[in-house]
């Protein structure tokens, strides 16, 4: 799949399980603004794959129960610090969705797990902050239609679709949430200045593609990656071993074996061409 468009590509590259995802842009664009977009993307990434574990897990057992450590002293709290609280005592309460509607239910949450996919960094398919929104509105608007009472401000789906960003820094996706006022582009293992334009870092070349990682705010440059991955580093680590032992047994070996090898008789092919290499004198043994 090529792209259609003439425009700037960011490949950004995550760790972890994220993969990484495509984001088109322009040399005109300003830096603080195209850092805002990705951190948008890469923020909502992350509450899409909490989305779709908790509402599969509703589709599936239904709605959470009341946690045993939620009393009412908990009512004046945020969701999701009941989320927090509650995330290790999961037990849920039986509850009979419609056919058609689980099967709509489930579509959605397929639908935006395909989209934000690390498989559409691999089929090089670019990503758009506003169709990851709406995906995730589709969601919303099944879960209410398969349960048209409401969820109960504890339930994992609940916390996961109604939460803002700075909301899901109770979950467990804590560590990788990025401010987009603060966090930090880099390419190449320079940094992108907010204040200046994408075409003062890459010039003004819209059929640019480039390599780029996002981090937070004084982290520095990312570790720069391995120059092999971890299963090149295993085979060759294999190789060197297998090499070793096989120069550590021709040390060891007696300078004149080779002589009892079949490739070192001079008669070898003279036997062979007269077809009698495998004849052998009657009660000898070789």
């Amino acid at each position: 799949i090529c792209f259609k468009s003439i425009m700037v590509v960011i490949s950004v590259k995550e760790s972890g399980s994220n993969g990484g995802f495509l984001f088109e842009t322009t040399t005109n664009t300003p830096n603080d603004v195209l850092i805002s977009q990705l951190v948008s993307i890469h923020n909502l990434r992350l509450q899409s794959r909490l989305v779709c574990d908790a509402v599969r897990q509703l589709a599936e057992n239904g709605p959470m129960k009341k946690p045993h450590n939620y009393s009412e002293k908990n009512e004046g709290e945020s969701s999701e610090n009941i989320h927090a609280k509650s995330i290790s005592d999961m037990t849920y309460k039986e509850h009979a969705i419609e056919p058609q509607v689980l099967k709509t239910l489930l579509k959605t949450v397929q639908d935006i797990d395909d989209y934000t996919d690390k498989a559409q960094y691999q089929k090089r398919i670019p990503l758009n902050e506003n169709a990851i929104t709406d995906k995730l509105a589709n969601v919303r608007g099944a879960v209410v239609m398969a349960f048209p009472m409401g969820l109960p401000e504890w339930d994992l789906a609940k916390v996961s679709l109604d939460s803002s960003i700075d909301g899901l820094k109770m979950t467990g996706v804590a560590n990788e949430i990025l401010d987009p006022c603060t966090a930090s582009l880099w390419v190449a293992g320079k940094e992108f200045q907010r204040t200046q334009l994408v075409s003062d870092r890459l010039g003004k070349n819209e059929k640019t593609k480039v390599i780029g990682k996002l981090t937070k705010a004084g982290s520095g440059p990312p570790v720069r990656e391995a120059a092999v991955t971890e299963g090149e580093r295993k085979a060759m680590m294999a190789h060197y071993f297998k090499r070793q032992e096989d120069l550590k047994r021709l040390a060891e070996s007696n300078e004149d074996d080779y002589l009892g090898s079949s490739w070192a008789d001079p008669k070898a092919m003279k036997r062979n061409l007269q077809g009698v290499e495998q004849i052998k004198a009657p009660g000898l043994q070789f």
